[in-house]
């Protein structure tokens, strides 16, 4: 059985709830390798729609365990308010397991986070503002708390201590806040240890026995491979890995027990927060797509910023994450359009380049350079097959798969959790 890992191909919010969803009864586990509450996953099953931000959305999905895996960072508050918002609608969340190895996210990191955006102004990175890269940082800089260490009052309170430390100091002598008292952090994070105890586990170990055994894991990435801290648009990027190898040293599971990569991509582009996008949108197209797509963020609620399928990405998606199959989202959302624009490549400094520019200067001055498709007028929510979908719709999905570097496996056509049009199992 295999292990599949599932990621964002260009900025993320492509739709990875709904692919997840659609493997849903097919997997043993869903879990979360990176990022923390900075995501958001939106799931609609029949009539109920499930905004979720740290959970996995395997959670969902009747006799899946869900994991939280090492690579997360966890915001404990988050946690449990959207375990409870859960069980208040009838999702059984007894299952999930919890990596002890997992990073906290503190009150001083979201401290942290907010007033140093504030204070790069014009440079601002367009966090979230929820502590997740003063997190990770304490991570790479071996000041980290770990779950595991909740359970332990005196290691925490010697780790919080030397946290604050230096902390205390930027806050006060930098920034003009106060001091954050280490009892206030150690009191509150102390407060979860015997609701967190059942949960938290060597996950690594559980997985590994897990296929060992025989089952089928999903790997479900949070952000999207261009928000990368290696390999996205740095520095506008999230703080972890988001590409598929980010599954392996989130997880604890090794590289060469991983089956298939599933990418998901939007039949247009959109991202949130600041950086390159050659392909952005500032006309009525754009505020089409945007108003036809509900682009709006699921943790933010910001407006995302839209524009037309950028080919090069998808491309360079493929490369780095070994991608061996694509999910298409949001085909409908281009229904009525008579002509359909796709980024075939760049102009930069009159030159055609047909690969994203590793320089980020490049890419900032990037223009797209378009090749148009036509647009169809009917009505695609209700397709099941490809062969449902118009000729138009057809040749658009053939075109993108001809330039994106792998097969298109699965189209969703609609918002319903059933909207959506297989061409090959995803899981063979």
């Amino acid at each position: 059985m295999p292990a599949i890992v599932l990621i964002g191909a260009q900025w993320g919010d492509e739709g990875k709830g709904k692919a997840t969803d659609l493997l849903g009864s097919r997997v043993d586990y869903v879990v979360k390798f990176n990022g923390g509450n900075n995501a958001g996953h939106t799931v609609v099953v029949g009539d109920e729609k499930y905004a979720l931000h740290l959970l996995p959305s395997g959670i969902l999905s009747p006799g899946v365990t869900p994991v939280i895996a090492n690579g997360v960072v966890v915001d404990i508050e988050v946690l449990f308010h959207e375990l409870e918002a859960l069980s208040a609608r009838g999702v059984d969340v007894s299952k999930l397991l919890v990596s002890a190895n997992a990073h906290v996210i503190t009150g001083y990191h979201r401290t942290l986070d907010r007033v140093t955006e504030r204070f790069l102004g014009k440079r601002q990175i367009g966090t979230t503002g929820r502590g997740i890269g003063p997190t990770y940082a304490d991570k790479i800089n071996r000041v980290g708390i770990r779950m595991q260490d909740i359970f332990d009052e005196n290691i925490l309170r010697q780790k919080v201590e030397g946290a604050l430390e230096q902390k205390n100091h930027l806050l006060v002598k930098v920034y003009n806040r106060r001091a954050i008292e280490v009892n206030e952090i150690v009191d509150e994070l102390l407060g979860y240890a015997e609701r967190l105890r059942p949960m938290v586990v060597d996950t690594g170990l559980e997985l590994n026995r897990a296929l060992d055994a025989g089952q089928t894991v999903l790997f479900e990435g949070g952000q999207a491979t261009m928000l990368d801290v290696d390999h996205g648009t740095y520095p506008f990027v999230t703080s972890s890995n988001a590409t598929a190898g980010g599954a392996s040293t989130g997880s604890g599971v090794a590289p060469n027990r991983i089956d298939r990569v599933i990418a998901v991509v939007k039949a247009y582009t959109t991202r949130v927060g600041a950086g390159p996008f050659p392909t952005e949108l500032h006309d009525e197209w754009g505020e089409f797509l945007r108003s036809r797509g509900f682009e709006f963020g699921t943790t933010t609620g910001r407006p995302r910023r839209t524009g037309w399928y950028d080919a090069p990405i998808a491309r360079y998606s493929a490369r780095v994450n070994g991608v061996t199959d694509f999910v298409l989202t949001k085909l409908d959302v281009l229904t009525g359009l008579e002509k359909i624009p796709v980024c075939v490549a760049y102009e930069v400094d009159g030159v055609r380049v047909d690969e994203v520019p590793v320089s980020q200067s490049d890419f900032h001055h990037a223009k797209p350079i378009y090749e148009e498709f036509e647009g169809w007028a009917e009505d695609i929510t209700g397709a099941r097959a490809f062969d449902d979908l118009p000729p138009a719709a057809q040749d658009y999905v053939l075109a993108l798969e001809q330039m994106s570097g792998s097969r298109i496996s699965a189209i969703g056509v609609g918002p319903d959790r059933d909207a959506i049009v297989v061409r090959h199992d995803l899981l063979t």
